[in-house]
């Protein structure tokens, strides 16, 4: 369902991803009452264990940020994206509400530290996916950009036949995200060098635990890469 571009594997040959299909779902705008219970658990959870001047260096944020600085990306303004909703929560903004499965993934990412990808996997063009360098030139529109944006090249994508779907690992692109229309979900958990593949496994669980807890639908077994 995904595979690595030998060009990247060779470069990294500890990056890992975890990933798990999700049948079924039903995806609506509301926020029960359960899950906002469980945000505002998660949201205390994350400000008694981390403090906002010294997140960039707890040893998983900052495997991410050495990745992010290899590529060539500036971490400090396009953060992974684990690590920008604990920096959300830690700065007193609230918790992002977008819809109940988004929500339900985001706390397993915030709780976990590891950055999550969503597609909705009937918007994708081709399988399987492929973990690439970006073309130099390529164009991607992010969830929420008003325009596409031009790649430079040294980016990570996920891409399909028609192109990017996520810039690896903090930004998901408009064409696949999932909406009250998404009945079948791809979660990827995103490593990085020096990320366990446990704690990758740990998060696409917790998150597929959540999802099915509050969006209904049944989830496939975890694969690796």
């Amino acid at each position: 369902m995904i595979i690595i571009q030998d060009e990247v594997r060779s470069r990294f040959p500890e990056l890992h991803l975890a990933f798990v299909e999700i049948s079924g779902v039903t995806v609506r705008r509301e926020r029960t009452p359960d899950l906002q219970s469980l945000v505002e658990k998660a949201i205390s959870e994350i400000r008694s264990k981390y403090e906002l001047s010294t997140l960039k260096d707890v040893p998983l944020f900052r495997a991410y940020r050495d990745f992010f600085w290899r590529l060539g990306i500036d971490p400090t303004k396009d953060r992974p994206s684990a690590e920008a909703l604990v920096r959300r929560v830690l700065a007193g903004k609230p918790f992002p509400t977008i819809n109940n499965l988004v929500d339900a993934y985001n706390v397993a990412s915030m709780r976990t530290g590891i950055p999550l990808a969503t597609f909705d996997m009937d918007a994708i063009a081709s399988w399987p996916l492929e973990l690439r360098y970006a073309r130099m030139g390529e164009l991607f529109r992010g969830i929420g950009m008003k325009r596409p944006a031009e790649l430079s090249g040294r980016e990570l994508v996920l891409a399909d036949a028609e192109g990017p779907i996520a810039i690896y690992p903090h930004r998901d692109s408009d064409r696949t995200k999932i909406t009250e229309r998404t009945k079948r979900a791809l979660v990827v958990a995103c490593g990085a060098p020096g990320v366990a593949v446990r704690k990758l496994v740990e998060a696409a669980e917790l998150a597929a635990s959540y999802i099915t807890r509050f969006c209904g639908g049944q989830a496939g077994e975890i694969q690796v890469i």
